[in-house]
């Protein structure tokens, strides 16, 4: 009788097992996340980190944010979570897109001065050092702000208040968007000027430093909930470990504060 209750105990115990994981595999969800570019070096460990920690599974899509916009706003791309800019979370929490309430500020990333690796590293301490760096640059490598990226559209404005737009554009090689350092690695331009956490990463390429502080610009990264979403719940629980204390390590590791600190 004992070996009898010992083989229908453990095939309970096996039965339960399978329940239990059948029963997890069932709730698991499917988060649809799209994100602007710059955000992709913390947001892809995040993601990672919480798919295991939840079991649900995380897709997720990167463009300008622009490019987002136009594709949100033409009904081209549906999503679950955005993480785009404040401004961009605002406009479509008040278009009825985004819960209006579930807006988490994540992190900001300021802009940065790149070259390729062992080049002469020019000096960008001063504004005018800053100006003398992109007149003598051969060429000079930017998001074209037409595609929406936020560093491109503030480094056009800059040009023009620097009084050296015409000088650097007839030079510019303007990417439509992805890494800029990636075009000075592969010496398509001498000078490239984007955002450090999408400097960083790139291999091949040197960190000059960031813009003066006179001229710096922070672009702040924020999340938001579809009203839409296919599961709320997820899609909150998401937005809430992105803007959690886990994220600050990698948020710092990666280039960029925790928005707090904006």
């Amino acid at each position: 009788m004992s070996l009898k209750f010992a083989v229908l105990a453990t095939t309970l115990s096996f039965t339960l097992a399978q329940a239990a994981m059948s029963q997890k595999t069932a709730q698991a969800a499917e988060v649809t996340v799209v994100s602007g570019g710059a955000f992709k070096q913390v947001l892809n460990p995040l993601a990672a980190r919480y798919e295991k920690e939840t079991g649900n599974k995380v897709n997720v899509t990167y463009r300008t944010v622009g490019q987002h916009l136009k594709l949100i706003g033409d009904g081209g791309e549906t999503f679950d979570v955005a993480v785009l800019t404040p401004v961009a979370i605002d406009g479509l929490a008040k278009e009825g897109k985004i819960v209006p309430g579930s807006r988490a500020d994540l992190a900001r990333t300021g802009v940065g001065v790149v070259i390729k690796a062992g080049a002469p590293l020019p000096d960008i301490s001063t504004v005018d050092a800053f100006k003398r760096a992109l007149l003598a640059a051969k060429s000079v490598a930017y998001i074209d702000p037409k595609a929406g990226g936020s560093s491109g559209i503030y480094v056009a404005k800059l040009l023009e208040r620097l009084g050296i737009a015409k000088e650097v554009n007839a030079k510019a090689v303007l990417v439509q968007g992805g890494e800029v350092a990636t075009h000075v690695a592969d010496g398509e331009a001498e000078l490239g000027i984007h955002q450090i956490s999408e400097i960083l990463p790139v291999p091949g390429v040197t960190l000059v430093g960031p813009l003066p502080a006179a001229i710096q610009n922070f672009t702040v990264y924020a999340a938001g909930v579809a009203t839409a979403a296919k599961d709320g719940a997820a899609a909150r629980g998401l937005v809430k470990f992105l803007a959690g204390p886990e994220a600050v390590p990698i948020i710092k590791s990666k280039g960029m504060e925790p928005a707090a600190g904006s």
